[in-house]
């Protein structure tokens, strides 16, 4: 079940000889070997002599080692064979016990022999005690929040999620991802190519991916377009915040704008790999003035509505270090948020034939389309009868409306706002920042045949604000908050595209919803609002970095609005066999954020954990889980990609 032991077979017996775990099994073909079985179903093999066999009781799958290699077996069905370091490779205590002991040596010749020697002694104790009491991955309930605390201008952006990439420290870097991926409900076998570059300011990283299913067809969607070409770039980034020019295009993780009123640890990652989205972020600084953009996705720009961003920042002296901001959000048009696979401008959910441009509508569901433009209006089959002759002459039947277009339709989401900060006190040890800010929101009013949404705006005012940084390792804010009409602080939030636009199921068909439509569905009158925000994030001991944030607004006894961001990140370098440890929970705008068995759509949470099972090689399980209405309650998508990364 788990150990570690070294066999040394002898010739007559290598044809019944053989080690079994949970995991695997090793056939002997030669003389000798070490396997090495841990509790998490991770087996290793080493050859020393010999050839032997390793078979995957889960997969089915096998390799054959020869003298010198190392074999993985994973629970999950996986058979490796990674490089392996010799110093790796255990050392057989007998073989040490029956060496001669070596010639004393003058110590004037040598004087550290003594100390080598000793070392020698226990090092190979020390590693059969790491080897045989491998400890299971941290499994603790763990949340995590990206919060905008750390500067004037807006925080940098940071590792809060679990996709966050960013460039390494080397020129180049080489990963190597081999698990599986779950697209649009269907499990696919995942390779893929993850180079890094970095020359000077410039970093580039790419995502070169081949999903494959279980009959060996390689999924097309990602390589069959000019635009797929741009997901290959992961990110590409140019500098640093404080340069006069910096840029990055690609991946976006915790993006926040002045000080997060309207705007606030956006992510544009939450649906990768199902939905790549490719950002910028971009800025200039000249003088005392600063300038930055923002774009969630540059590819829905062209369908005419993406998330974008605009500030504009003037800091009067350094004499009077006051800083002066004006921020724009605006989402152009929500409802390119929906997917529309064939780009024939009707969302897949309404759209019959998804992989069609000229096909949309098919009353009965039999599979042949309704009269279409491109068709032959005089043959088609509503009744599902098998008869497509005679139907248009008969009157009681009747066509699907032409469904619901995102050209047709379009609904927007405005926010405005203005700062001012001055920093008290600025070391070290302690900094203080106070600051203030005042926001609007605005969402004009829609009224077509297909969608119906009225007129409504509101503003928040924060006075004050404070942040403050203490030796150098705990960050802490405060901000009392005013909420006035139909506003609601950091609208634009991390998992804004998971509930910027929502589908909601019935019996009689399929509608559409706005986030701000749900947020204020059950407000037929404005509500004002007064309360609090806080959050503190530090560094423990250089082991973990903790972040966390809570909002609670309040306009009577009976009617309260919470919120709760939280982050763990764990650093593992000094905890053996861990590679990355990470979590977040999110939960905005609800009552009590803390019921965890009752979860809303405002929710998300999400780990991502990985464990090294050799040098540069390890297997992650990335973890990530939200909710959807679905007319019949509340449904949670989860999404899991498993793989391993190899890191040279």
């Amino acid at each position: 079940e788990f150990g570690k032991i070294l066999s040394d077979v002898k010739q007559e017996k290598k044809k019944d000889f053989r080690i079994e775990t949970p995991v695997s099994v090793a056939s002997v073909k030669g003389t000798q070997f070490w396997s090495i079985i841990n509790r998490m179903g991770f087996d290793k093999f080493y050859g020393l002599e010999g050839v032997l066999d390793v078979f995957n009781v889960v997969s089915g799958q096998s390799v054959t080692l020869g003298p010198g290699e190392m074999t993985l077996s994973t629970g999950t069905g996986q058979v490796l064979t990674p490089p392996a370091a010799p110093e790796e490779v255990p050392e057989d205590p007998e073989a040490e016990m029956d060496q001669e002991p070596e010639p004393e040596q003058e110590p004037e010749e040598v004087p550290e022999e003594p100390q080598e020697i000793e070392e020698s002694q226990e090092a190979p104790e020390q590693a059969e005690a790491e080897e045989l009491f491998e400890e299971e991955s941290p499994n603790e309930e763990i949340f995590e929040e990206e919060s905008p605390e750390d500067i004037a201008e807006g925080p940098e952006e940071t590792d809060g999620l679990p996709d966050a990439p960013t460039p390494p420290d080397k020129p180049f870097n080489m990963g190597l991802g081999v698990g599986s991926a779950t697209i649009d409900g269907t499990i696919y076998n995942q390779l893929a190519l993850r180079p890094e570059f970095k020359l000077g300011k410039l970093g580039i990283g790419l995502d070169l991916v081949l999903y494959v299913d279980n009959e060996g067809n390689i999924r097309k969607d990602e390589w069959d377009e000019g635009s797929d070409f741009l997901d290959k770039f992961l990110y590409v980034r140019w500098g640093e915040r404080s340069d006069p020019v910096w840029f990055k295009v690609g991946s976006l993780e915790g993006v926040t704008v002045g000080y997060g009123g309207l705007l606030s640890g956006y992510s544009n990652m939450m649906e990768f790999p199902s939905v790549r989205r490719v950002g910028l972020n971009t800025g200039v600084n000249f003088g005392n003035f600063g300038t930055e953009l923002f774009m969630a996705n540059v590819k829905d720009f062209g369908r005419g509505g993406t998330l974008l961003g605009l500030r504009g920042t003037f800091t009067v002296s350094e004499d009077l270090p006051i800083t002066l901001g004006v921020n724009f959000i605006t989402d152009m048009n929500q409802f390119s948020g929906l997917r529309d696979a064939d780009d024939d401008s009707y969302p897949d959910i309404f759209d019959d034939f998804p992989d069609s441009t000229h096909l949309w509508n098919d009353t009965d569901r039999d599979g042949i389309p309704d009269p279409h433009a491109e068709l032959d209006s005089s043959r088609w089959d509503i009744d599902a009868d098998g008869d497509n002759i005679y139907d248009l002459l008969d009157d009681s039947l009747s066509l699907k409306p032409i469904p619901f277009s995102i050209e047709e339709n379009k609904s927007v989401a405005n926010g405005f706002s203005v700062d001012i900060g001055y920093p008290i006190a600025s070391g070290k040890s302690f900094s203080l920042m106070v600051y203030s800010e005042f926001n609007r929101l605005s969402f004009p009013g829609v009224e077509t045949d297909q969608f119906s949404r009225p007129a409504r705006s509101g503003t928040g005012i924060t006075i004050p604000g404070l942040r403050a940084s203490l030796f150098g390792f705990i960050n802490l804010s405060m901000e009392y908050r005013i909420k006035n009409d139909y506003f609601l602080p950091q609208f634009f939030d991390q998992a804004y595209d998971l509930n910027r636009i929502l589908p909601v199921y019935s019996d009689t068909g399929t509608v559409v919803f706005t986030k701000d439509m749900l947020v204020f569905a059950d407000t037929t009158t404005a509500i004002n609002t007064k309360g609090y925000f806080g959050s503190m994030g530090f560094n423990l001991l250089n082991l973990a970095t903790f972040n966390a944030s809570y909002a609670n607004m309040v306009a009577d006894t009976t009617i309260k609005f919470r919120s709760f961001h939280g982050t763990l990140i764990v650093n593992t370098e000094n905890i053996p066999k861990l590679s990355v440890a990470q979590a977040y929970y999110q939960r905005n705008n609800d009552e009590n954020p803390f019921d965890f068995e009752n979860p809303s759509v405002n929710t998300v949470l999400g780990y991502r954990l990985g464990y090294e099972v050799s040098k540069g090689v390890s297997v992650v399980w990335d973890y990530r889980q939200f909710y959807r209405d679905t007319g019949t309650g509340l449904k949670p998508v989860k999404q899991t990609t498993i793989e391993t990364v190899f890191d040279f």
